[in-house]
Parts: structure tokens; C-alpha cells; sequence
């Protein structure tokens, strides 16, 4: 089976995380996409989350990484997720998602007390009180659809992520 190397950027801030209606999976989803060639995948899932949502963000770690000195380290994924997919180009196929947890920075971080960065027609931020409740969005097409189980999960945990890093300092 073909697979492919990818990373999603779960955007968390202010107690809501950014997902937008993917019109060929038709699912509401992060931020992400395949990873370039000479790219690791902390890179792309910063230039994705850019390109795709115009934000500029750091990732949070969700772990510490043992101490080295002699060769450099990459910020190790929340996850990694093995994920179906089929497509005009490649079949059936697999994506290989490293899944980060990311904040935005510089003038869209600053927004405090329930503000959130201004972003494009199509992304919405989701409040924790509905990713826990699973409530549905309102898709393009008019119909009601909840985010999948792992969009909400991660949304979740990459919150829970940020208060805790946010009451750390």
C-alpha cells in the first residue's frame, strides 16, 4: 500500500480549537497536509497551518525530550495517526499524520479573555464545551455534522495542553 507522510496542526487558543469543512473528506478537520520533501514534520505542520489558515503558531511539546548534545532533535508528535484515504491521483492509500499541538504567536496570541485570531471564510473555532458535547456544525451544504471522534478528542487534549502550559508560566 501506498503511504504518504503528513502533519495536522491542532490550533488551540482561548479555550476553542480551529477546524474547517474539508470538502473531499467531508469532515470538519484541522489544519494539515503532506510533507515536502526535505521537510520535517515540525515545518510542515507550521507552513500548513499558515498557508491554510494565514496563522502564524509555535508548537506546544507534550513531552521533554531526553537531553543530547551532540545531534539535534525534532519536537516529538502528541501522536501519530494512520489514516485510510482514497483520492483521484493514488487510489487507496494511508497518511502517516504526525499530529502537534499549536498556539498562534505574535499579535493573533495576544488576543486574551476569549478573543481569537481573525481567519478566513471557512475555519471556525470551536469551544471546548461543544467539542465535549460533539455538537454538530453547520457544513456548506447546509447539513448539520459533527467533527469526527478524533478531531474532537485532540481538539481536547491540545486544549487541556495549553491551560496547563498557560498556569506553568
Amino acid at each position: 500500500m501506498i503511504r504518504h507522510f503528513t502533519s495536522t496542526g491542532i490550533v488551540a487558543i482561548d479555550g476553542a480549537a480551529l477546524v474547517h469543512w474539508h470538502a473531499r473528506v467531508q469532515a470538519w478537520l484541522a489544519p494539515g497536509g503532506h510533507i515536502e520533501p526535505n521537510e520535517d514534520p515540525v515545518q510542515a505542520t507550521i507552513r500548513e497551518v499558515k498557508e491554510e489558515t494565514g496563522l502564524d503558531v509555535r508548537i506546544l511539546p507534550t513531552s521533554s525530550p531526553p537531553e543530547i548534545s551532540n545531534l539535534a532533535q525534532i519536537i516529538t508528535p502528541f501522536t501519530v495517526m494512520v489514516e485510510d484515504v482514497t483520492d483521484e491521483k493514488h487510489g487507496p492509500h494511508q497518511h502517516i499524520d504526525f499530529i502537534y499541538f499549536t498556539t498562534p504567536v505574535g499579535e493573533a496570541g495576544k488576543s486574551g479573555g476569549g478573543g481569537r485570531p481573525a481567519v478566513p471564510d471557512g475555519w471556525h473555532w470551536v469551544t471546548r464545551d461543544a467539542l465535549v458535547s460533539g455538537s454538530p456544525l453547520m457544513a456548506p451544504d447546509g447539513q448539520m455534522v459533527a467533527p469526527p471522534e478524533d478531531v474532537l478528542k485532540l481538539s481536547i487534549s491540545a486544549l487541556d495542553l495549553l491551560e496547563k502550559d498557560r498556569a506553568s508560566g
